[in-house]
């Protein structure tokens, strides 16, 4: 129905329908033609509608979708955390970008089909795609305003929906579709369509760049060192590693090329050393603060990393521990706040073994330190991540007691935040911190304050956090995809 109280008929793309599969391969190819021929008829018809008379009719496409019924109660392989339904039903979930998701939905589909020896269903889905997403892709369309057409959009386009954009399906126990099927995957169309936007303009790198293995900082030195490092592995042939992309999109293979800086730098600065396969490592550097933190990691989610790493500074608060130190956080005290609504601060986050033990391998062999050793340098425990920056200048009763009570070995504004977002959205987390001041023991994080021993210690934080991505992408998934991250009532994709 137009603004004008007249039903408006609805015009959809010719000859989609849906179809069986038992192969992966081809499932995921008519995915792609499905999605193609969607944002290609809205598109068109978008192009045509900006520059010509107000339609007569409403154009309307929508996502493909994957469905997978069965009425077995048959046992999968219960070594793997995810591959598999809970139960018989009917599941289901909408897809966009198959294309960039192709390795993930062919890995994902292949395990669902053996596992439960199915065929999947491909075909449209009920849920339109809002036309702002199908043109996302396209340089020479842009979405206007509100006010700058003559006629209202939503009128004749799909608009995002907020009730489909949400994380009601890794955030609810036994989530249903509208249709009576059950998830298939942690995220509708929708969300993923949304954080696609939104990582574009919060680090101004396209989707497509980003790698599985993730490394978070809030230090631009970090950055600096990552550039290094990947022209120092673009230079080795047997490195794996082959091309860097700066912010701004910004690719080079020579590790002499220059890399122009944009004119505004985006809010979160990002960096991709690329591999095949997205087995490369993305730096990102989210800045101070757990607003940042939890908005980083919410739309990182949708691309479904293999792990997530915080490499960040810190305050030690212990009078043992040096500037330079590290720390390897074994807990989190939660008092950032950010997620209070989505993960109660009584939910445990507890440390992951394979991530661990990869960090402190990483440090033993860039210190080459290792054992008993090691504990000269290097504490493992409790990390306080807090919303206030300026903690010290509060009468200092209230935080040190509970500090001390929760047994902190460091505090900060960022590690705790990234640990239960991974929690949450089951994306393997971890933490490794370097003691930049001691605010408790008079060690401020001042200008000169810094020693030669601290100044060494980050240069080798970086190449520390890469040496342990390095490890961790050797693991199998279903190693490094621990089941602590599962919950009860999960979906069959990871």
């Amino acid at each position: 129905m137009n603004a004008n109280g007249q039903i408006t008929p609805v015009v959809t793309p010719e000859g989609q329908r849906a179809e069986l599969f038992d192969d992966p391969g081809k499932a995921v190819e008519r995915l792609e033609e499905l999605y193609r021929s969607s944002t290609r008829f809205l598109s068109k018809h978008f192009s045509e509608a900006v520059t010509g008379e107000a339609p007569t009719v409403r154009y309307r496409a929508f996502y493909p979708e994957i469905r997978l019924t069965t009425t077995s109660h048959a046992k999968t392989d219960s070594r793997l955390s995810f591959g598999h339904v809970a139960g018989p039903g009917t599941y289901s979930t909408t897809v966009t970008r198959p294309d960039l998701f192709r390795a993930y939905l062919k890995q994902q589909l292949g395990l669902l089909i053996r596992n439960h020896g199915q065929p999947v269903l491909i075909g449209p889905s009920a849920t339109p795609i809002p036309v702002h997403f199908a043109v996302a892709n396209d340089a020479h369309v842009t979405v206007p305003q509100d006010g700058a057409l003559t006629y209202p959009l939503r009128d004749v386009f799909d608009v995002p929906d907020l009730s489909t954009t949400n994380d009601a399906i890794v955030d609810d126990f036994g989530y249903v579709h509208e249709d009576g099927s059950h998830a298939l995957a942690p995220f509708s169309a929708q969300r993923i369509d949304y954080s696609l936007a939104r990582l574009s303009h919060y680090t101004a790198t396209a989707a497509e760049h980003f790698q599985n293995h993730v490394l978070f900082t809030n230090y631009q030195f970090y950055v600096e060192e990552f550039e290094a490092y990947a022209r120092h592995v673009l230079a080795d042939p047997k490195s794996g590693y082959t091309s860097f992309v700066s912010t701004g999109n910004v690719e080079i293979t020579d590790p002499e090329a220059p890399l122009p800086q944009p004119s505004k730098m985006p809010q979160m600065p990002t960096y991709h050393l690329k591999a095949e396969n997205g087995a490369g490592i993305t730096l990102v550097n989210i800045g101070v603060g757990p607003s940042n933190a939890k908005t980083a990691t919410d739309h990182i989610a949708v691309l479904r990393p293999h792990a997530w790493l915080m490499v960040g500074h810190c305050a030690g608060l212990r009078n043992s521990q040096s500037l330079g130190d590290f720390v390897l956080a074994h807990a989190y005290l939660r008092e950032d706040h950010v997620l209070d609504d989505d993960l109660p601060v009584w939910v445990p986050i507890p440390p992951l073994a394979e991530i661990q033990i990869a960090l402190e391998k990483a440090v033993a062999d860039v210190t080459m330190l290792e054992g008993f050793e090691l504990k000269r340098i290097m504490r493992t425990g409790t990390v306080a991540t807090i919303d206030n920056r300026n903690w010290e200048l509060r009468d200092q009763s209230g935080p040190v007691q509970r500090l001390s009570q929760s047994r902190a070995i460091a505090l900060d504004m960022e590690s705790a935040t990234i640990a239960a977002n991974g929690f949450r959205f089951r994306v393997p987390y971890g933490t490794l911190l370097c003691v930049s001041d001691k605010p408790l023991h008079g060690e401020l994080k001042l200008p000169g304050m810094a020693s030669e021993f601290y100044k060494s210690q980050v240069a080798n934080h970086l190449l520390i956090g890469i040496r342990a991505m390095e490890h961790l992408r050797t693991m199998p998934l279903e190693r490094l995809h621990s089941r602590k991250l599962r919950s009860f009532d999960e979906t069959a994709f990871l």
